[in-house]
């Protein structure tokens, strides 16, 4: 016999099988003896009032052993010879479009310009060591995408577009733990997701598949001569031309054919230009910029599980969330990693980029979160510098200029250059104490921190946009009424935070998934501005393999 039960159980019962087993048998009259078997389907902490409880939906076998899968599988038929998509990008995006693309019976062809997981690591490396960031193979760029190696955070409120279940279960069939099954907020983390993407390449090869590291899109190629008489559909993608860069540094061009999912994350700037260059139709997003918010991590649990001990022996490294309004515009926190590490993100030179990632234990001394404040499209109009500081958003006489598709990237670049400029020329990155932050005083000494490449105290509240450091301010304040201890200057603010969702969105049909003027192009994930987050990127990768099937099937 099988059955289902919802309980409530303090974390010492939630952490012990045994435990766990005496209570259920008493609370529902079974023999313990009987219970063959416990599956835990949900789980969630409910850390509200000082006693915490653990929420459980949980499977008993009694008089049987286990016989159902931890996870759902999913079947990948062999598809060679099959019709090809190209899929440009190997981000959850890309990867679960070709993996889509499979079941579905054609043949995706995946093009990365960055290196494989395990290769990609030295480069990551070798930020701290020589501070400076191969434009090719860094945080951001490179097998796995920006998740493989910032923290592998599943969580998603995004649950209209498509299964998330899918997604979870697909990467349990490659390797990750059926904890991110159960989980209020599932999570692999980066010292174990890096295999997980391995073996979901090795399935797209195994499969009949093709994916092609070192190899960067350079250019759409286009059929014009299904240009209609109304200009609306100003022709159809029949593949790219790419650089691929091979041993000893060979540059080869070569050309792909086939209809292209486009999913190269929120970072490929160089992608933006191009659209934009080739007059594609983009436009400019909102975004969010900030700092990244580091606290010690004990602080943290002391905080959240209102403990002067912390989380104990029994309890994961606490979360938060805090969210407000300041001016009109919301100031919140962002990616939060507890037991984690601050990291350079950065993708070229004469940048600093924050990120944050926690292993899968999620047991070091630090956690922190991005705080960011919204910025739309429209608040960058008629922004010159003198209000911005020294963030230039326009033409070259500082104008500024409206109808721009690039500009928030413009100011998202400018303002990474200028932090660049703050930190000495270096991955050195400018940081400040919170509570100095907030009363607008030069932290004269910084905490221990995680990010590996150093900090430099500089004066955030004086050279960051005002309509940012105003708000992140006034927002502390609030976090800090809300949560006693968590504004203080134990905690430092390491600029800066600004990679938080792409800054353009490329334009497409609701219901095709298509350019809404290209025929056989299907702007995916992150990149194009309709995903944030590897589950939902993921999500949008299947739809649109579904839709570039349905394309191939009509034609």
């Amino acid at each position: 016999m099988t059955n289902e039960y919802q309980i409530r159980v303090v974390p010492e019962v939630a952490a012990q099988e045994d435990r766990l087993k005496a209570y259920l048998a008493q609370e529902q009259g079974i023999d313990v003896r009987t219970i063959y078997g416990m599956r835990i389907l949900k789980r969630s902490i409910d850390a509200r009032q000082r006693q915490i409880y653990v929420n459980l939906k949980v499977r008993v076998y009694v008089n049987e052993q286990p016989h159902d899968d931890e996870y759902q599988h999913t079947d990948y038929p062999n598809v060679e010879g099959r019709p090809q998509v190209i899929v440009v990008g190997a981000g959850p995006g890309g990867l679960f479009a070709a993996l889509r693309l499979i079941e579905l019976g054609y043949r995706p062809i995946v093009l990365e310009r960055g290196k494989d997981v395990h290769e990609r690591k030295k480069d990551l490396a070798n930020i701290t060591k020589t501070q400076k960031v191969d434009p090719e193979s860094n945080y951001c760029f490179g097998e796995g995408g920006a998740g493989a190696y910032s923290d592998g955070k599943l969580y998603t409120r995004s649950k209209k577009r498509g299964n998330t279940d899918k997604i979870l279960n697909v990467f349990c069939q490659h390797g990750a733990s059926t904890a991110i099954l159960a989980d209020a907020h599932p999570h692999i983390g980066t010292d174990r997701l890096p295999k997980v993407i391995e073996a979901m390449r090795n399935t797209i090869i195994n499969s009949g598949g093709e994916v092609h590291f070192q190899t960067r899109a350079t250019r759409l190629i286009i059929d014009h001569s299904s240009l209609t008489i109304d200009h609306y559909c100003q022709g159809k993608v029949i593949g790219v031309e790419a650089m691929v860069n091979g041993q000893c540094s060979m540059v080869n061009e070569k050309e792909y054919r086939g209809p292209v999912i486009l999913a190269t994350g929120h970072s490929a700037r160089d992608v933006y230009r191009c659209l934009a260059e080739a007059k594609i139709e983009i436009e400019a997003k909102g975004i969010a910029v900030g700092v990244r918010l580091e606290h010690p991590s004990q602080l943290i649990d002391q905080i959240q599980y209102h403990n002067k001990q912390g989380r104990g022996k029994y309890l994961p490294a606490a979360e938060y969330a805090m969210v407000t309004q300041v001016d009109g515009r919301g100031v919140y926190s962002f990616c939060m990693c507890p037991g984690g590490f601050v990291i350079p993100a950065a993708t070229d030179k004469q940048q600093i980029v924050v990120n944050g990632m926690s292993p899968a234990s999620r047991g070091t001394a630090w956690s922190n979160s991005g705080m960011v404040v919204e910025i739309r499209p429209e608040d960058l109009d008629n922004v010159k510098m003198q209000e911005c500081k020294n963030v230039n958003i326009g033409n070259n006489n500082g104008d500024a200029v409206i109808d721009d598709p690039l500009k928030v990237m413009r100011f998202q670049e400018e303002l990474e250059r200028m932090c660049w400029q703050q930190g000495n020329m270096r991955q050195t990155a400018p940081a400040q104490r919170m509570a100095d932050f907030v009363n607008g005083k030069l932290s004269y000494d910084l905490p221990k921190s995680s990010y590996a490449p150093g900090l430099i105290s500089s004066p955030l509240h004086f050279w960051l946009p005002k309509m940012i450091s105003h708000r992140l301010q006034e927002g502390f304040k609030t976090f800090g009424r809300n949560a006693h201890g968590f504004l203080t200057n134990e905690a430092v603010m390491i600029a800066v935070e600004t990679r938080t969702s792409s800054p353009v969105r490329i334009v497409r049909d609701k219901d095709t998934l298509q350019h809404v003027r290209i025929q056989g192009l299907f702007p995916c994930g992150e990149g194009a501005g309709y995903a944030g987050g590897i589950v939902s990127a993921g999500v949008d990768g299947e739809r649109c393999a579904e839709m570039a099937a349905a394309y191939l099937e009509q034609r």
